[in-house]
C-alpha cells in the first residue's frame, strides 16, 4: 500500500510547535546581540524560527538541520523568497552524523531533544551535552523542552505515549541544565491557547483528506491516525503535558 499524500504542517502552522508571534519575537530579542552571530537550528523543520531570527539581525547567518526534505525545501524557498538564502544553509540531515562548519554563537533546540536519539529519559541531557559542543564559547542555547505543569494521572499516561520519567518540573529542567554548565537568563512557558493553536494546525491536514477521499482504502489507516492523535493530547497532555523555554548561556 502506497503512503497518502498529506499537506505538509506547514501549510497550517506558522511554527512547528505551540509558540505565537508575540512569544517568538520575546525569544529572539533574548538572543541578540546577533549581528556578525552564528545561529543553528538542530530539527529546525521549515526554519520559520531561524529565519525570522536573521531577519532581526542583517549581518548574522543561520544553519538548519532536519530529517524532513519536504520541510527543508518550503524553508529554502521561503529563504529565497525573503532575500535570506545567502545568508542561510539548510541541510536535510540526522545531526547525529552531521558535521557543522564552525560553531555557532546560538544554538536552537525547540522541541527537538529527540534528535540525537537514545533513551527518551535521557533525551533532555542528550541535547544539553551535544549542544555544549556545537556552541562557542559563552554562547547561548534556546531550548524548548516539554515538563509536566501537573502530575499526570494513570489514565493520562495510558492514554499518551510518554514515560513518567521523561519530563520533571520547570525547576527540575532548569537544575538539569545546570548541571550541565549552563546558566539560566530566562525561561517562560507556552500557554494553553499556544498549545491549543498548534494542536488544531497539527491535526488539519488528515481531517482534509479524510473529507476528500471517504472511500479510500487507506481511509481507515489515516482516521486511526487522527483518533490516536486526538486521544493523546484530549485524554492524554493538554492542560499537563507543557512546553518551557529556556534561554542558557554556556560557560
Amino acid at each position: 500500500m502506497t503512503t497518502p499524500e498529506i499537506a505538509p504542517l506547514h501549510e497550517d502552522l506558522t511554527f512547528h510547535g505551540p509558540l505565537s508571534e508575540e512569544r517568538a519575537a520575546r525569544l529572539i530579542r533574548g538572543l541578540q546581540p546577533l549581528d556578525g552571530k552564528h545561529v543553528l537550528d538542530v530539527g529546525c523543520g521549515w526554519a520559520e524560527f531561524l529565519l525570522r531570527t536573521l531577519e532581526a539581525a542583517p549581518t548574522a547567518t543561520g544553519t538548519g538541520v532536519d530529517l524532513d526534505a519536504t520541510a527543508i525545501a518550503r524553508a529554502q524557498a521561503n529563504a529565497s523568497s525573503r532575500g535570506l538564502a545567502a545568508r542561510v544553509s539548510l541541510h536535510v540531515a540526522d545531526v547525529r552524523q552531521w558535521q557543522p562548519e564552525k560553531p555557532a554563537d546560538v544554538v536552537i533546540v525547540n522541541g527537538a531533544t529527540q534528535a540525537w536519539g537514545g533513551d527518551p529519559l535521557q533525551h533532555t541531557a542528550n541535547a544539553l551535552a551535544a549542544a555544549r559542543k556545537l556552541l562557542s564559547p559563552h554562547g547561548k542555547l534556546l531550548l524548548g523542552e516539554g515538563f509536566w505543569e501537573r502530575e499526570p494521572t494513570a489514565e493520562q499516561l495510558a492514554a499518551m505515549p510518554i514515560p513518567r520519567d521523561q519530563y520533571g518540573t520547570v525547576a527540575d529542567l532548569v537544575d538539569l541544565a545546570h548541571e550541565h554548565g549552563y546558566r539560566l537568563l530566562a525561561v517562560e512557558q507556552a500557554s494553553l491557547d499556544e498549545w491549543d493553536v498548534f494542536e488544531n494546525g497539527h491535526g488539519l491536514a488528515r481531517e482534509r483528506w479524510l473529507r476528500d477521499h471517504p472511500d479510500s482504502e487507506q481511509a481507515g489507516e489515516i482516521r486511526a491516525k487522527a483518533d490516536a492523535q486526538r486521544t493523546y493530547r484530549l485524554r492524554g497532555w493538554r492542560g499537563t503535558l507543557g512546553l518551557a523555554y529556556l534561554t542558557l548561556q554556556a560557560p
